[in-house]
């Protein structure tokens, strides 16, 4: 044994699988601290981006805004901070440049998922309430289920099934007792079907995005796809006489320099890192706490109540949806 000690051979090796162990422990633990990290960003993002609902309110409460305008500074002052981004990436070494297909479908993704679907949302936040708005809004991860089998032939599988039950159930749950409610509201059904719209219109952003990201990158396809959504929705301003004698008080450039930080351009970066750290199923699962979000800062900033039929049909919904983000996870491990 002594012998043994004293071989300086023989404490080399020990000397060298002990710091190869210790290394090992140490990456293990670095690991696991991004991990911790990567979902705590995520929760945070996710409660960032529920906020959005709740600003929208009020600057229709306590400003003369419309819908496309208050989108359109929302967009404006966003901008800067995708254009940096996309000179960021373009100026890496390892940026690959666009095809032209890839060019169309980032831009036509964009413009439907910012523009055409943000504004069918910020039209809906008119008549209804937020939680029911995001209740609603959140119906997005199934359609894209739906849309992934009808355009690509992904077969559901019975889990998604059920998923896809649970979600419309606890929505048609939640928008009953929402109904018995709001009875003196003449436009519900209104802005009940233009969210409904968001939703449906978002899926098919969820599902380009899904096809592009891996090709491209999260952060080259999120600037420019806020790029094209910029450009349609100031046209669509200019075009329909939208920013005709517009005052813009400090009220509301306050909510929407607000809008477009805390609930738009921090958030988006927020969950792109979160994605790259704990995947993009786990972060659409743990975004899921988004309407519980949603519910409780209505409650509390725009005094909107609490129900029980709301609640439950939010438990439902945060089921199915968690569920979608399970099996998606599940299906690339196998």
């Amino acid at each position: 044994m002594c012998r043994l000690l004293t071989n300086r051979p023989f404490n080399r090796l020990l000397f060298s699988a002990y710091l190869r162990k210790s290394y090992e422990v140490i990456l293990v633990k670095q690991d696991n601290k991004k991990a911790v990290i990567g979902w705590v960003i995520t929760v945070l993002g996710a409660i960032f981006f529920s906020t959005k609902a709740i600003i929208v309110k009020k600057a229709f409460a306590d400003t003369a805004t419309t819908p496309l305008l208050l989108l359109s500074l929302r967009m404006l002052f966003s901008l800067p901070f995708y254009i940096g981004a996309a000179l960021l990436v373009s100026r890496r070494a390892d940026n690959k440049k666009l095809t032209r297909s890839q060019w169309f479908w980032i831009l036509a993704t964009g413009a439907t998922g910012y523009y055409i679907s943000s504004l069918f949302d910020f039209l809906g936040l008119q008549y209804i309430s937020a939680g029911l708005e995001r209740l609603i809004l959140f119906l997005y991860p199934s359609f894209a289920v739906v849309l992934n089998q009808w355009l690509f032939r992904i077969k559901m599988r019975p889990l998604q099934k059920l998923a896809l039950l649970l979600t419309y159930a606890g929505v048609f749950i939640a928008y009953l007792g929402e109904l018995h409610i709001d009875t003196s509201n003449p436009d519900f059904f209104k802005g009940s079907l233009l969210v409904f719209t968001c939703a449906v219109t978002y899926s098919f952003y969820l599902v380009g995005s899904g096809r592009l990201v891996p090709k491209v990158g999260a952060v080259k396809f999120t600037a420019y796809a806020m790029l094209a959504a910029t450009v349609g929705v100031l046209l669509h301003g200019l075009f329909s006489g939208a920013y005709h004698n517009v005052n813009l008080d400090r009220t509301f450039i306050g909510y929407s320099v607000l809008l477009a930080l805390i609930a738009t351009v921090i958030p988006s970066f927020m969950l792109s890192y979160g994605m790259k750290s704990i995947g993009a199923n786990n972060a659409a699962i743990v975004s899921s706490i988004g309407p519980v979000s949603t519910i409780l800062q209505a409650h509390w900033i725009l005094g909107e109540p609490i129900f029980a039929a709301q609640v439950g049909g939010t438990l439902l919904v945060i089921v199915g949806v968690v569920l979608i983000g399970w099996q998606q996870a599940e299906k690339k491990t196998t």
